[in-house]
């Protein structure tokens, strides 16, 4: 992967192929300048001696502390070493090298004011595989300080780092990389640390799983439906325009295009109407994809934002306080993503107990081929309950509350990184509860064609068939 910052939005999309390894990023020239332009202000406030957070003053609860000129640039070690808070097992190799990348994109935008040579230093930890460990918890959701201290330590030769496939000291890696510790300009410490990177690498990652997901649930619910030969007009583009609601118009096309070359819709209705669960579709899948594009747009503006406090305006020479390291917005969205998850989860699972159920479906109870006293899949019903039970306790909002802390200076928090991480684990139980009902609608097809009932399927369902079907009999 090849990215020069500035030439065009950074997009979900950007963060996984850098997630994978191999990602090498640069600036346009005119990116470049607004960063040099902001270094040029924050050191005219060294000079100057007026106060600016995190530049000459403590931090938090701190900042009637001044620091003297000429201790400015020391003190972002000690500023960043006591901040490497978090705890928890590291998060993966991939979110970490998705944070790094993050972390560039933010400080391109020229917002932070970090000097030439430390961002360069970044980028080579990015390219050579230097990547920082982050252990999982330590965000409220006001910036990622304590996790993206690690970032910041790493970079000094502190902490700890992956490379090569082992966490090992940061020194030791970078050396073998061909590279040395960074050395801190004032404010460099807190440039790097103050962010929610994190937070944003990992909302990226979890944008794309879910995009992929949804992609799957569509397949798997349209094989469904022709598993229980569902009313044909499910999909019809008139009763989805009638009412429009969000997303419902785009997931109606998404369905009859995934049955399109198949006889789904030539078949002869087998029921007056369906359980709403079948009958749905495209108002929990539209709820669902506008939810997406949602959270997608707040976490690709966290992207391409110089989210910075203090912030460093290059063009004015005037340095800005601001809270725009507070992710509300990123939080509720992904809030209301992980509900909107959840009744995917609730319509999916009650289409496979209805698939089992043999006087709604038309087939053998259970679906099992044998009938008498053969449980056939009935038992999976206990494990869906119980996924299900996971999933939406995983939809339980995040950002209603956080805890005062750094002596009631930091009030409030908007628990983002909790919204998301909550939303990442929900994803794992969707996948399973998808994969039972993709199981259930293939076993459907082959029962119904054993009856003697033409089911045509068409290239998508098919295609989901074959590979159900290379992986488990019937």
């Amino acid at each position: 992967m090849r990215l020069v910052f500035g030439e065009r939005p950074v997009t979900a999309e950007d963060v996984r192929a850098a997630s994978a390894g191999g990602a090498s990023v640069s600036v346009t020239p005119e990116l470049l300048q607004r960063m040099r332009m902001a270094r040029q202000t924050l050191d005219r406030f060294v000079v100057s001696n007026v106060p600016v957070y995190g530049l000459n003053t403590g931090m938090g609860a701190n900042t009637g502390h001044r620091i003297a000129p000429d201790e400015v640039s020391a003190m972002q070690r000690d500023l960043i070493l006591p901040r490497v808070a978090s705890v928890g097992d590291p998060l993966s190799l991939e979110t970490c090298r998705a944070a790094l990348f993050c972390r560039l994109a933010g400080l391109a935008q020229g917002g932070a004011g970090i000097s030439t040579p430390v961002f360069d230093q970044l980028r080579a930890m990015l390219e050579r595989d230097v990547i920082p460990v982050i252990p999982r918890t330590g965000s409220i959701g006001a910036s990622d300080l304590v996790q993206t201290a690690s970032l910041a330590a790493c970079a000094i030769g502190e902490g700890s780092a992956y490379f090569r496939g082992a966490i090992v000291n940061p020194g030791e890696a970078l050396a073998r990389a061909g590279s040395s510790p960074a050395v801190l300009q004032p404010k460099d410490g807190l440039s790097i640390a103050s962010a929610s990177s994190v937070t944003v690498a990992a909302a990226a990652l979890a944008i794309c799983q879910l995009e992929d997901l949804l992609a799957v649930h569509v397949a798997a619910a349209a094989l469904a439906c022709q598993g229980f030969a569902a009313h044909p007009q499910l999909f019809d583009e008139r009763a989805a325009e009638a009412r429009p609601a969000a997303g419902q118009v785009e997931a109606a096309a998404r369905f009859r295009e995934a049955l399109d070359g198949g006889n789904y819709f030539k078949r002869a209705a087998r029921s007056v109407q369906d359980a709403i669960s079948f009958r749905s579709l495209p108002q929990v899948t539209g709820a669902m994809i506008a939810a997406l594009a949602h959270a997608r747009q707040e976490t690709e503006i966290e992207l391409n934002a110089p989210a910075d406090n203090p912030l460093a305006l290059g063009d004015s020479g005037e340095i800005v306080a601001t809270a725009n390291f507070l992710t509300n917005s990123l939080a509720l969205a992904f809030d209301t993503l992980a509900i909107a998850v959840a009744h995917l989860a609730t319509a999916s699972v009650q289409r496979s107990i209805k698939l089992m159920t043999g006087r709604l479906s038309g087939l053998p109870n259970y679906l099992s081929p044998t009938g008498g006293v053969s449980a056939g899949f009935v038992p999976m019903q206990k494990t869906l309950a119980a996924l299900h039970a996971e999933a939406r306790l995983k939809a339980a909002p995040a950002s209603l509350d956080a805890i005062v802390v750094s002596d009631m200076v930091e009030d409030i928090g908007a628990n983002s990184a909790l919204a998301v991480s909550k939303l990442t684990d929900q994803i794992a139980l969707m996948q399973r509860i998808i994969s039972i009902e993709a199981m259930l609608a293939a076993q459907s097809v082959d029962l119904r064609r054993l009856s003697g009932e033409e089911v045509l399927l068409s290239p998508r369902t098919a295609d989901l068939f074959d590979r159900i079907r290379a992986a488990t009999p019937m």
